[in-house]
């Protein structure tokens, strides 16, 4: 790190003199805004924790003592100042540092944390297994942002932090904001706390009284308890939320004042059980563009650090547009026809497109925060009482609620339209955030039906069909992050059939069945295969649950040798479904299956993920060159694929 402190470690912080400490404020966050406006990231998060990082670290013996980030979106500064500025430039790129916590890359971090609202859980299970083994010495720390504390795990960890009476110090970082601006009751609240500013007043006096009264060594501290607990339950009922669970709360205090912060930390390291210290902070703390515009400055692409504009051209071509885009249109276009269609968000409106929806149709579209569980729950409640619940939700957060997917809304067969976006690989945010299983825990659920569309027009039109009465049941149809050519007719819409997909071009022994957008790959590598005198066959599966028995018959009576391709894990997923198939109807084709393999997807952008997975459009040609090669070994010609 460039500037006066090169801070490998903590310990080296810890040796500096508090009153330099402000100094190196101001150069951490200089390094998050060169390093970010070359390279992109996560970005306000990080600027507002700061001086709450460097306090944390100041004060608390890190890693001995247990820091968990919730969410790791907001650890950069952690990354910083424990060993890892100077490899910055590779956060989150192929081969790089994780942009999370990442037990795996250092030992300060002490639990990955890629999803939110995990912190308090794993806390507590740090603290007790601490304490069974007789360690009393040693802290356990979990800071958590104010929307990722809305989640239900988190409540669930509350009421046993409570219970257990571990020696848990937890740090609401409360900036109002998630990704986009939080919601729910819980907010209300703390912004309550933040806002009436009595209970802290009195407080003062009660203590300015204490500390004058001569006779205060006759007050004990149990008494001064008694009067603490006496002002907390008077004065404001909202701080008995925490004090009720037997959380001790303190705050809130200002998150930015870093001697203030190390005064307080110094203090609670020494008070024993459970403890909650609610610090105020403001995203993009430093960056004037991203103080303006929170949610736009959430995660960036390259920037002029000196104006905050772009630098990266990320304007979609005027004959392109995003599957988001087309998602927010279509089912405003949708829901403007059927007034029984809804638009339920986990704390994504931003990022699903959905937030012009929002504003022409506020009744009709619900952000209900970090709670995946309860927006599946609360499909399923507004489909039985007659609605048409569209549950727009990312693939790796659809994952958080599978019990709700199966016993809610699938056992009952209620009408929930699961559009399951950033399904397959979605690059730099890494293994946590790849939607990779999504087809596999999909396809064994009874009464579901699952689709994946190969173009947008395709995407439009699945759309317009989940809608339908004709159809029972949970409909989920999945979607990558990107973008695919414009259908020139967005206004007109055809119905597709159930389960049915669909034969694109005709060839000799070898079949490639794709589903999905990766299927345009497959498109250009026949194209390419062709002009070589290879000619393949190809197939767009489209449906992954039912199955497309009538075409797979004819594919199995007709090619020797079959290819699958997905975006996805193929343990479980739509080419096993295929070989399934295969055995049960005693066919004995040779089947080559492309996506990705048995492990955690990493980080790298979709492209090189695809190619490093071998699934992009120069594995299918150098997989069918090696396949036709044992099929015609005289063909001598036949090479692998030049990149």
């Amino acid at each position: 790190m460039t500037g006066n402190y090169h801070i490998n470690t903590p310990t080296y912080l810890r040796d500096l003199p508090q009153d330099v400490l402000p100094e190196l404020t101001h150069e951490l966050r200089t390094f998050l805004i060169d390093h970010i406006a070359n390279n992109g990231g996560h970005f306000s998060s990080s600027l507002g924790v700061v001086e709450l990082t460097i306090a944390l670290h100041y004060v608390f013996n890190t890693p001995i003592d247990k820091l968990i980030w919730d969410v790791g979106h907001q650890a950069y500064v952690h990354k910083l100042l424990t060993g890892r500025a100077h490899l910055f430039h590779s956060n989150r790129r192929l081969g790089g540092i994780s942009g999370f916590p990442s037990m795996e890359e250092n030992e300060f971090d002490a639990f990955g944390t890629g999803h939110s609202s995990t912190s308090l859980s794993a806390i507590l299970g740090m603290a007790t297994a601490a304490k069974y083994k007789g360690d009393h010495v040693r802290q356990h720390i979990a800071v958590i942002g104010d929307g990722a504390i809305t989640a239900g795990l988190a409540f669930e960890a509350l009421n046993n932090i409570g219970f257990e009476q571990a020696n848990v110090l937890i740090i609401l970082n409360d900036n109002n904001m998630s990704i986009d601006a939080n919601t729910g009751a819980l907010q209300n609240y703390l912004t309550d706390l933040t806002s009436g500013q009595s209970y802290n007043r009195l407080r003062s006096i009660v203590k300015k009284i204490l500390s004058t009264n001569r006779r205060r060594v006759g007050w004990s501290i149990a008494t001064m308890r008694k009067v603490e607990k006496l002002i907390k339950s008077g004065l404001i009922t909202s701080s008995n939320f925490f004090e009720a669970l037997n959380i001790r709360y303190f705050g809130p205090v200002d998150g930015h004042n870093l001697h203030k912060l190390i005064k307080v930390f110094k203090k609670l390291k020494h008070i024993p059980g459970p403890k909650i210290l609610h610090c105020i902070t403001e995203k993009g703390k430093g960056f004037a563009p991203a103080m303006l515009n929170k949610s736009q400055w959430h995660a960036t692409g390259k920037f002029d650090k000196e104006t905050g504009a772009g630098l990266e051209n990320n304007v979609t071509p005027a004959q392109n547009e995003s599957y988001q885009e087309v998602l927010g249109k279509t089912l405003i276009q949708l829901a403007r026809s059927n007034s029984r269609i809804m638009a339920i968000s986990p704390a994504m409106l931003s990022g699903s497109k959905l937030t012009a929806m929002k504003r022409e149709m506020p009744n009709r579209v619900f952000d209900v925060g970090i709670c995946e569980q309860h927006a599946v729950t609360f499909s399923a409640g507004l489909a039985a009482d007659g609605l048409l619940p569209f549950c727009v939700i990312y693939s790796t957060f659809l994952q958080r609620a599978y019990d709700q997917l199966i016993h809610d809304v699938a056992l009952q067969k209620l009408k929930v339209v699961f559009c399951i976006d950033r399904s397959g690989v979605v690059g730099p945010d890494g293994p946590t955030h790849q939607g990779a299983f999504d087809v596999a825990f999909l396809r064994c659920i009874p009464n579901i039906i699952g689709a994946s569309p190969m173009d947008l027009k395709d995407f439009k039109n699945l759309l317009f069909t989940a809608q339908h009465d004709t159809t029972e049941g949970p409909f989920a149809i999945r979607y990558p992050k990107g973008s695919g050519i414009k259908d020139q007719h967005s206004d007109k819409f055809t119905k597709v059939q159930i389960g049915k997909g669909r034969k694109l071009r005709s060839g000799e022994e070898i079949a490639i069945l794709s589903l999905g957008p990766v299927g345009l790959y497959a498109q250009k590598a026949c194209c390419e295969l062709f002009d070589m005198g290879i000619h393949i066959a190809h197939y767009d599966l489209r449906f992954f649950k039912p199955l497309d028995e009538e075409l797979l018959h004819e594919i199995f009576q007709t090619y020797p040798f079959v290819i699958t391709l997905e975006d996805g894990c193929i343990t479980g997923g739509a080419g096993t479904a295929v070989m399934e198939f295969m055995a049960d109807h005693g066919y004995k084709a040779s089947v080559k299956r492309l996506g990705l393999p048995d492990s955690f997807a990493i980080q790298g952008s979709q492209e090189e993920l695809h190619r490093l997975y071998n699934y992009d459009k120069d594995a299918i040609i150098n997989t069918i060159k090696e396949l036709y090669a044992t099929i015609h070994p005289s063909n001598i010609h036949i090479r692998s694929y030049e990149n």
